[in-house]
């Protein structure tokens, strides 16, 4: 079997490829994350998901690299993590009230054929209108500091939400697995077919 390697340190990540029961490693690439001027929120996701996944490919010369980047988008500001209290307040008084989308690029990488695949799903969640009140308590609660768009979908962050929309909620999260496990069927690594899983 092909070695399978995630290019993340993403515990997110990380917990939803384990859901596929497929033998993985992490590892973490080393790529500046900055958007060239007037690229598109779904250009960046793509383009970073693609350079993290070839960035371990000099390391990985017969391996399955998979790289994955969100990025968030409101009202057409790109939203990152918010990295503290302050920045999550900001952030979330922005969405609220409006439509967020989250734009999760995926990249699978073959380094012994050179080849690779990319592409990004979108997911759109509809912020209810909230109070300061429900803000700041919802950021104490639950310190989504390390969190693209400034909450966390699998845990209270679910309660800032009217509605939400896309194929696939793993996407939200920051990995696609849907299509992530489509890509990989084409090298005969399926989770339904595969021992122990």
């Amino acid at each position: 079997m092909r070695q399978l390697i995630l290019a993340s340190s993403s515990p997110y990540r990380r917990a939803l490829l384990e859901k596929l029961g497929i033998p993985f490693e992490c590892h973490a690439p080393y790529i500046k994350e900055e958007a060239f001027e007037g690229e598109s929120a779904d250009e960046l996701a793509s383009r970073l998901a693609t350079e993290k996944a070839l960035a371990l490919a000099s390391q990985f010369p017969d391996a399955l690299i998979i790289g994955s980047d969100q990025v968030a988008e409101c009202r057409g500001r790109l939203l990152g993590k918010p990295g503290n209290t302050e920045n999550a307040v900001e952030q979330l008084q922005f969405c609220s009230g409006h439509p967020v989308n989250f734009h999760t690029g995926l990249c699978l990488a073959d380094t012994k054929m050179g080849s690779h695949t990319t592409l990004c799903e979108t997911f759109t969640v509809h912020f209810r209108n909230l109070s300061p009140v429900e803000i700041q308590r919802y950021v104490e609660r639950d310190q989504p500091l390390d969190c693209a768009g400034s909450f966390k979908a699998e845990g209270l962050g679910i309660s800032l939400f009217e509605k939400m929309e896309g194929n696939d909620p793993n996407t939200l999260i920051g990995l696609p697995l849907i299509r992530l496990i489509d890509l990989l069927k084409l090298y005969q690594l399926d989770p339904l077919g595969h021992p122990g899983s």
